[in-house]
């Protein structure tokens, strides 16, 4: 059964944790959405991905929770997010296993987490996967094209050293605002590119 922490009536977003390393994206985009007001985040977190906070950061359950406006058990595949007829405007797997990228790219809804996602693709509504896996072999790569082919979008968190981070802090909330946009989330999480410096700015001393 879900769990609510807010009652006001906002745009839904569905956040999932999987088995991967990376749990601070799903973290910081909680975060990040809690901090706008306008959002109610969904969160589901796999039994590994909670493995994976614990292992990476010592949280606990009711932590993660503790972030989220309303919290399913994975294994509910009847909560309100498993129904195309409860409006989101999408769905972010952060981060996103490749057992999970495959059970999307095939259909498997074998849980919530996947269930969701396939609700997502068929309602025609946004899912981003932030996959964590490196190096990637062909069947990884093979279902990267299917999520993409049925309109899923594919985000590797992949540093920008253009913005100069100063910290691992900086490079994850530069993945984390690039997230954001993609569901049209206003946030001051990214150094905006504005193009290359001239060649006085950008001479040796």
């Amino acid at each position: 059964m879900a769990t609510s922490n807010a009652s006001k009536q906002r745009q839904r977003l569905i956040v999932a944790m999987t088995g991967a390393t990376g749990s601070v994206y799903g973290m910081r985009i909680l975060e990040a959405l809690r901090a706008t007001g306008r959002w109610e985040t969904h969160l589901v977190v796999s039994e590994a991905g909670m493995l994976n906070l614990w292992q990476e950061f010592r949280l606990a359950r009711k932590d993660i929770n503790a972030l989220a406006d309303v919290v399913h058990n994975v294994r509910d595949v009847g909560a309100s997010i498993a129904s195309g007829s409860f409006v989101t405007a999408g769905m972010v797997i952060a981060p996103c296993s490749m057992k999970t990228l495959a059970a999307v790219a095939h259909a498997f809804a074998d849980n919530l987490i996947t269930r969701a996602a396939d609700v997502v693709l068929k309602e025609r509504r946004r899912l981003v996967l932030i996959t964590r896996e490196t190096p990637l072999n062909l069947a990884h790569l093979r279902n990267m094209v299917a999520v993409t082919e049925m309109g899923g979008i594919i985000f590797p968190p992949v540093p920008a050293f253009y913005s100069h981070a100063q910290s691992i802090d900086d490079l994850v909330n530069h993945t984390v605002g690039r997230v954001l946009d993609l569901f049209g989330i206003e946030h001051d999480r990214v150094r905006r590119w504005e193009g290359i410096a001239s060649a006085a700015e950008s001479r040796d001393p």
